[in-house]
């Protein structure tokens, strides 16, 4: 069957076959120095979003109180180990992600949700911006079905304020269980490493008003 270019998630079938191996990445966040690699350190929560380019979305994230660290790669879909270039062909599924390792004593989900809403325009689809593609739709990914009720609360709660201002519908897709791949070194806290580089993130303007703690 016939798709637009990056505009539908390709099947099992229809994506690239992808590697047995991960490709090389770093292990350790550039700006705190904290462990971003292997298995997430005990005591801590995850979050893992979607908010269109991963290299300012990170950033929106890693000097929050609360957040131990960040990293990017890619995941919602179905290529093993991909490369940047293969899901920028819109042939694996996946969506640009970041990572968020956190402490939940000092950081609720609900407040990082609140920072997910207000970053990014969550109602564009399979886009965010000018950055066209299913690798950048809204998207909200998490580790059990008790933080997904959290979401899906959420996106009801911001929903009712998008409504109100005269917004279109949430298009987040808000999933569990997926696998994550972590991005190339180079993509690692991008922004830190080059401050004039592209961003890409923009609200929608409208403030969250649901319950945030």
């Amino acid at each position: 069957m016939w798709r637009p270019k990056h505009m539908s998630i390709p099947s099992a079938e229809e994506a690239l076959p992808g590697r047995s191996e991960p490709l090389p990445t770093s292990s350790h966040h550039f700006v705190n120095g904290h462990v971003i690699a292997g298995e997430r350190p005990a005591g801590l929560s995850e979050l893992m979003v979607g908010m269109g380019c991963f290299w300012g979305a990170e950033r929106a994230f890693w000097s929050l109180p609360g957040v131990y660290s960040t990293s990017v790669g890619y995941g919602g879909g179905h290529t093993p180990n991909p490369a940047y270039d293969e899901v920028c062909s819109g042939l694996t599924g996946h969506n640009e992600l970041v990572r968020i390792w956190y402490d939940a004593q000092q950081l609720s989900l609900q407040q990082l949700l609140t920072v997910f809403w207000e970053s990014h325009d969550p109602c564009q689809g399979m886009r965010q911006g000018n950055d066209i593609g299913t690798q950048y739709r809204s998207g909200i990914y998490l580790p059990d079905a008790a933080a997904l009720t959290v979401a899906e609360q959420s996106r009801e709660q911001y929903q009712q304020c998008l409504t109100a201002a005269g917004k279109p519908e949430v298009t987040t897709e808000i999933r569990t269980g997926i696998r994550y791949y972590m991005a190339e070194s180079y993509h690692q806290q991008y922004l830190a490493k080059n401050p004039g580089g592209y961003c890409g993130l923009g609200g929608c303007g409208v403030a969250f008003k649901g319950t945030t703690v």
